[in-house]
């Protein structure tokens, strides 16, 4: 078995981290612990299964699949980079947010909180299509479903682990394929639409990490099937961007209503004069309102 040390960086709870991946949803790619989640992921064209937990100092990546060669660890140690957030130095977001005065409270109670990535950015862009207009818990069903009828797994200790189907699996459904699985006509076209362009190459994470925020957003938008919310939604979940404001998001504004930062859900100007407040961590922000959710309102 193969096992890597990550060191932890400075403002980083894993316990947090790990509270945020759970939140009691129904997900099917990965498996939580209170002390730690096991998932399969792609490594070099290769599908291994990791459970990752943490000592004092590091974060602990074990893989259940065998033994890695050294690219494959240093592909690993990135994707794990990548999906907690790891590289970046949150310190100046944490000024900001200690500063103001409604939300400071976050910066202790939430301490150490990493905006949790989706590093395959072709599975973040469905799973925002997937969540489009239905509530989460129906959303977690249609995403099971999908990922278990044309995802892979790998099978430990009994228990399936699955990756998220390929764009080239995808791309060769017909609607009726996943009307079947309770998808609407029009989001099975947008994600069978989505999957031809990534399996042609037309459009791509790389290519995707090349633009501004703007570019990015006007890129994404251009597909069909993507609108504002939900290219935001990729910007701050799967492109390292930290400018994403998901706007509209039901979940956002109601964490703004109870921290009696708008009047009523459309007043704009106070959404943009709090976000004004944090240049380049905006989608921390959200990060950290999504969190206050789950604390009772007082």
């Amino acid at each position: 078995m193969t096992t890597l040390l990550i060191p932890k960086p400075p403002l980083f709870s894993f316990k947090e981290c790990l509270w945020f991946l759970n939140r009691s949803y129904d997900d099917c790619l990965y498996h939580i612990t209170d002390n730690s989640v096991t998932k399969a992921i792609l490594i070099d064209e290769q599908t291994v299964v990791i459970t990752v937990t943490e000592d004092q100092e590091n974060i602990v990546v074990n893989v259940l699949t065998g033994r890695l060669p050294t690219q494959s660890k240093t592909a690993l140690s990135t994707y794990i980079d990548d999906w907690f957030d790891l590289q970046r130095n949150i310190e100046p977001f944490y000024k900001l947010l200690s500063a103001h005065p409604s939300l400071g409270y976050m910066a202790t109670d939430f301490a150490g909180l990493r905006l949790m990535n989706i590093p395959d950015v072709f599975e973040a862009i469905c799973w925002s299509i997937i969540g489009q207009q239905i509530n989460l818990t129906f959303a977690y069903k249609l995403k099971r479903a999908i990922v278990e009828k044309y995802g892979t797994y790998i099978v430990i200790d009994g228990v399936k682990h699955y990756t998220f189907p390929k764009p080239a699996v995808l791309a060769l459904l017909s609607i009726e394929d996943l009307k079947a699985l309770q998808f609407s006509r029009q989001k099975a076209d947008y994600i069978i639409t989505l999957a031809k362009l990534f399996e042609a190459g037309e459009i791509s994470k790389a290519q995707l990490l090349q633009l501004s925020s703007a570019d990015k957003v006007k890129t994404l938008v251009s597909l069909k099937g993507i609108g504002i919310w939900t290219a935001n939604y990729v910007l701050m979940k799967s492109l390292n961007d930290t400018n994403g404001i998901p706007h509209g998001d039901v979940g956002l504004l109601k964490a703004l209503e109870d921290h009696a930062l708008i009047i009523n859900r459309k007043d704009d100007k106070a959404i943009a004069h709090l976000f004004s407040q944090f240049p380049g961590w905006q989608s921390y922000l959200v990060h950290y309102l999504w969190r206050s959710l789950a604390i009772p309102k007082s």
